[in-house]
């Protein structure tokens, strides 16, 4: 199987507030747009480009519909199929189009959900290693001293989930 090439991927990085509720976090997202080749089975390609740079792709699926975010682990989705509109950053975040080839690169923390998406809709989630035992949490204003403690305690990851090698603008 052919590998995805990352040399020519494009890189967006937003930024989210803290808005009392959905933490988010001092680090961007990074929004890849990826060129994959019609007939490549993307998933199978995103689960190896993860794991070949310390990201462990541990499922196929959706984004839940519902504003969370996860604040021990840090999150890779590689869109293998479709389309869908996902909001990040929390209620008051922004709402971003992706498609077949990109990828989310979330720190721990950062609110996300599917708005809408087209019925192909496939994503590949992975975390680095050691923080496969991801937490999902709902936005709560009552929890948020607590939520902003784990998130803090995050490492960084190893190396960039798409790239490799360190990732300057997450230190």
């Amino acid at each position: 199987m052919k590998a995805i090439d990352t040399a020519d991927a494009s890189v967006q990085t937003l930024y989210f507030e803290d808005d009392g509720a959905t933490p988010n976090s001092r680090l961007p997202v990074l929004l890849y747009h990826l060129q994959v080749e019609p007939y490549l089975d993307a998933a199978s390609a995103f689960e190896a480009l993860f794991a070949a740079h310390c990201w462990t792709p541990l499922w196929r699926g959706g984004i839940f519909d519902y504003h969370h975010f996860h604040p021990n682990a840090h999150e890779a989705l590689g869109v293998a199929s479709g389309r869908a509109q996902v909001t990040l950053g929390g209620a008051s975040g922004q709402t971003v189009s992706v498609k077949r080839g990109d990828v989310l690169v979330l720190p721990a923390g950062t609110g996300h959900r599917c708005v809408e998406s087209s019925d192909d809709f496939q994503v590949v989630g992975a975390y680095p290693h050691g923080q496969e035992n991801y937490d999902i949490q709902r936005p709560d204003s009552s929890v948020h001293r607590r939520m902003l403690a784990r998130i803090a305690a995050v490492p960084g990851p190893e190396q960039n989930p798409v790239r490799g090698g360190l990732m300057p603008c997450w230190r």
